[in-house]
């Protein structure tokens, strides 16, 4: 299923909703656009929905991490949110639970960061 996203832009963290399989395909240099634009921006909060992720792959996993290290290395941070059961083993087996910061559901992210 090919990945498909919405971003939503607010003054101090930006939401990134994506929906598909996250496969590192031609959308990944679009994802980590956003991150860049989001530093230029000052904003150094990026959250990212994995709720309608279903699959992914070691590619998606890069994407993810060079998002975070985008985000880290001007002081910022990359947060995950609601990943299904399958991604949430995934972030386990990968070890990337103890690398990124996952919050349960969108809204106590919002709530956390505020």
């Amino acid at each position: 299923m090919k990945l498909k996203y919405r971003i939503e832009k607010e003054a101090k963290a930006h939401f990134l909703y994506l929906t598909g399989d996250l496969i590192g395909d031609d959308i990944g240099p679009k994802l980590v656009e956003f991150v860049s634009d989001a530093v230029n921006d000052k904003v150094m909060v990026f959250v990212v929905d994995l709720s309608e992720v279903r699959y992914i792959s070691s590619s998606g996993i890069g994407l993810l991490i060079t998002m975070l290290t985008k985000m880290r290395n001007a002081g910022g941070d990359v947060y995950l949110t609601t990943p299904s059961e399958h991604v949430k083993k995934l972030l386990i087996i990968t070890k990337l639970n103890n690398i990124f910061t996952v919050f349960p559901t969108m809204e106590e992210a919002k709530l956390k960061l505020k």
